[in-house]
Parts: C-alpha cells; sequence; structure tokens
C-alpha cells in the first residue's frame, strides 16, 4: 500500500469513524436521557450486577480472532470460516454453562430475580458470535462507512425499543431486551454489508496458525473487562443496588465521551500499523500523529465532560442523579488518558506483541483488583482516585514497551501529548473564573461550553497546532 494511499485511507478512516462515533454517542445520549428519566437507579444496577458476566462470555466466544484476522498476513476463506464455526460452537456451550450457574450468580448477589434476567441476557453473546467473522472482514478492509451504519441503525431501533419498553413499566426487562435487539441488527448488517459468507466444509486447521496470538489476547480482553468494571463488582458486592446503580450511570456518560475518542482510532489505528508493521519509520510517523490527534481531541473533551457533569447529570436525567454527576467528574479525568492507552496497546498488537498486551493488562488488572478490595470501606470517591491514578501512571509501563519496539523516546511522547493536555486544563480552569458568577443552569453550561471551545480553538489556533491546521484542511476538502 503506498504511502499516500494509507495517509487517505487513515485520513477517511478518522472522518468516518468521528461521525459513526459522534452520531452514536448522541443517540445513546438521548435514548438515555429518555431511559433515565423512566427508570430508577436499582433498574440500571440489576443490569449492572451481570455486565461483567456477558462480557467474560463475549470475549471467550471471540477468542481474539478479530485481531488475529485483522493482522494475517494473507487471507483466505477457510480463516474466516474456521473462526465462524468455532466461536459460533464456543459461544452455544457458553450460553449453555451460564444458564446453569445463574443461580450460583444470583447467590452472590443475594438477589433471587438475576436468575431469569441473566437467563435472558446471556442470550445476548450467542447472537453476537454470528457476526464475528463478518466483523473481523469490515475491519480488515477498513470497511468504517459500513460499520457506522450498522451501529447508527441498531442504536435507532434498539434505542427506541427500550424507550417503550421502559414507559410500558418493564424497568430492568427493557434495558436488556433493548441490548439484545441492538446486537441483532448489528450482526445482521455486518453480514448484508460483508461480502463473505460461511460454508459447511468446516475446518478448524486455519485456527492453529493464529491461536498462539488469539490466545493471548483472549486472556488480555478478560482482564479489560473486568478492570473496565471492576467497580461494578466490588460495589456489587458490598454497597445497594441504588450506589451500583449511580456509578453505572456515571460509567455510562463516561463511556459516551471516551469511547467516541477511542472508536475512531480502534477504526484505523490497527489496521494502519498492521500494514507498515516492517518499516519502524514509517509506523513511529504514523503513530506520532494519531497519538496528537487523539491527544488534540481527547483532553479537552473529557476534562468538559469533568466541567459540566454537574449541570449535564441535572438538566438531562434530574437532579435525582445527581450523586452520579460527582462520579463522572473523576471517571471522565481518567477516560481522557484510556485511549491514549488504547492506542499504544494497538500497536503492540499489530507488532505481533500480543504477550506483552497480556501480561500488561494481567498485572495492571490484579494491582487495580487488590487495591479496590482494599480500599472499599474507605467509599467510591477514594477507589475512584486511587484507581484513575493507578491508570494514568501505567502509560510510562506501555510507553516503555513501545519505545523498545519503534525507538519512540518519552521526551518525544510529552511533546505530543501533554501540550494538549496542558491547554485543555488552562481552558477549563480559565472558563470556571470567566463562569463562576452564573447562575441559571442553562446559561451556566452554555456559557461554559462556548467560552471554553472558544478559548482552546483559539489557543490552538494561536500557538499554530499543527495537527489542529491538518483538521481544517481536511475538513476544507470534504466540503469544497
Amino acid at each position: 500500500m503506498a504511502e499516500q494511499s494509507l495517509k487517505d485511507r487513515t485520513a477517511k478512516g478518522l472522518f468516518w469513524g468521528g461521525i459513526s462515533n459522534s452520531t452514536q454517542q448522541a443517540l445513546n445520549l438521548i435514548f438515555g436521557i429518555f431511559l433515565a428519566r423512566l427508570l430508577n437507579d436499582s433498574d440500571y444496577g440489576m443490569v449492572g450486577m451481570l455486565t461483567i458476566f456477558s462480557l467474560i462470555a463475549g470475549s471467550l466466544q471471540e477468542s481474539g480472532f478479530i485481531a488475529a484476522l485483522v493482522n494475517k498476513k494473507t487471507i483466505t476463506h477457510e480463516d474466516f470460516n474456521a473462526v465462524f464455526w468455532f466461536c459460533s460452537g464456543i459461544s452455544l456451550v457458553l450460553y449453555i454453562l451460564l444458564y446453569l450457574c445463574a443461580p450460583l450468580i444470583a447467590a452472590f448477589y443475594g438477589n433471587e430475580e438475576l436468575i431469569p434476567l441473566a437467563r435472558y441476557s446471556f442470550l445476548s453473546f450467542f447472537i453476537s458470535s454470528l457476526g464475528i467473522a463478518h466483523s473481523a472482514y469490515l475491519f480488515r478492509n477498513l470497511m468504517v462507512k459500513q460499520r457506522a451504519v450498522s451501529y447508527i441503525t441498531a442504536l435507532i431501533v434498539s434505542g427506541t425499543s427500550g424507550i417503550i419498553l421502559a414507559y410500558n413499566g418493564f424497568s430492568y426487562w427493557g434495558i436488556a431486551t433493548q441490548n439484545l435487539i441492538y446486537i441483532l441488527i448489528t450482526n445482521s448488517l455486518f453480514w448484508y454489508f460483508s461480502k463473505w459468507r460461511p460454508s459447511f466444509h468446516i475446518d478448524f486447521s486455519p485456527l492453529k496458525g493464529m491461536i498462539g496470538f488469539s490466545s493471548k489476547l483472549l486472556i488480555t480482553n478478560i482482564f479489560n473487562h473486568i478492570n473496565n468494571n471492576i467497580f461494578a463488582i466490588i460495589l456489587g458486592r458490598y454497597y445497594s443496588e441504588r450506589e451500583v446503580g449511580q456509578f453505572n450511570q456515571a460509567n455510562k456518560w463516561n463511556y459516551i465521551g471516551h469511547s467516541f475518542i477511542t472508536g475512531m482510532v480502534n477504526n484505523v489505528a490497527q489496521p494502519v500499523f498492521s500494514h507498515i508493521t516492517d518499516d519502524n519509520i514509517r509506523q513511529q510517523r504514523a503513530f506520532r500523529k494519531l497519538l496528537r490527534f487523539t491527544a488534540f481531541v481527547s483532553f479537552p473533551a473529557m476534562f468538559g465532560l469533568s466541567f459540566i457533569a454537574p449541570e449535564l447529570i441535572t438538566i438531562a436525567i434530574t437532579d435525582k442523579w445527581l450523586p452520579s454527576a460527582y462520579i463522572l467528574q473523576i471517571l471522565a479525568v481518567g477516560g481522557a488518558f484510556l485511549p491514549i492507552a488504547v492506542l499504544y496497546s494497538n500497536l503492540l498488537i499489530s507488532k505481533g506483541k500480543s504477550n506483552i498486551y497480556m501480561w500488561n493488562t494481567i498485572l495492571l488488572g490484579s494491582l487495580q483488583f487488590l487495591i479496590m478490595l482494599l480500599l472499599n470501606r474507605y467509599g467510591i470517591s477514594t477507589m475512584l482516585l486511587v484507581y484513575i491514578s493507578v491508570n494514568i501512571l501505567w502509560l510510562f509501563i506501555w510507553h516503555y514497551f513501545v519505545q523498545k519496539e519503534i525507538g519512540y523516546p518519552l521526551s518525544s511522547a510529552f511533546k505530543d501529548i501533554f501540550p494538549f493536555a496542558g491547554i485543555a486544563l488552562f481552558t477549563m480552569i480559565a472558563t470556571f473564573y470567566i463562569t463562576q458568577n452564573i447562575t441559571n443552569i442553562y446559561l451556566l453550561i452554555t456559557a461554559k461550553i462556548l467560552i471554553a471551545f472558544s478559548i482552546y480553538i483559539t489557543t490552538m489556533w494561536g500557538t499554530r497546532s499543527k495537527i489542529f491546521k491538518e483538521c481544517l484542511q481536511y475538513l476544507r476538502h470534504k466540503t469544497d
């Protein structure tokens, strides 16, 4: 792939990824507001207690084969076919096991109502297994637009269904049904857009060449899910359903924020890095450009979300959810650094270093879990602050391994990341002092957003930020 062609496809992928993720998060926001007004924190807490089990089962069924297919030098029908039948079979076995284990899950949380809910909710990962190979096909071929259409269509239909069910009193059953509908439509559209179709000539031998790589990603993904949902586990065990619900609400808004950036990066990073994995100079250049872009977007977006959290939560879903706003303020600061960690891990995966990715994630997750167990008596805020601090400091570990792979010095990372973090922090502080005397909540949130945006963009222009100018040039080109 020529360098200019790769650059164009990367820019196109980021563009469509931005449209896709901004639209998805806008829809999540709209549907989330309606649902939060119709449901209570206990409803969200019920579903939140089961999330970790579905995610781990989902990782087991996928087994890291999407990344393995994307990073394979040459690909055949047999590769996709082996992955399709293996993932489908594994997911069926897992569903049966979790169906039988539902009473044990309910006993762990001390809530018998979780038994039928678990058996119903866990259907989602079996349905999703039928689209794994097709998702890998779209991902490998940088078909970002088609993936975007799939996700957005599924969100509209499932979100509408969730609101109708919640309005008619289905409570947490409505949330579970919404998730099932989303996965069913997404995977149906993956089939529609993908040219590949499975055949009944089942041969698992192609998996031998992928299993060493994919198995490490499988273990890593499981620990990633544990890391990301550790609070739901700890809170579900030691706190009430209401507190679990408040945390899940805050975490959902935090996810809406950081997944906008992470989604854009994920759509292009691994395929792009994989195409130039044998050229460290080109890979370092591509990595640095994506890193600057990520920092340019992530810090103002997530620091801004933290800044407006109390007003946003109160206006959007009423003050009954105000405790979640203070949780969101802490989560959003940590969320600003998450897309950077994801970019680091994507580079390591593209270099075939799934073992480094695996052990890094296991060590980080084990440390976090131990800390949370020791700190659960000190309250949610203390646990969150320590959790966020550990995640940020662990970026130095990620960087150490990336530096070994592509010769990217730490001093360059500071130059690529922290100017954007510093300017974003200055923007929020300046905006706070400018708006501190505004008492009307609607006027306050409007002023915060407009003033912060103006200060950040003006500062980018004044400092002649290269990545800012490149973004403007691309947008001008798209509108010509």
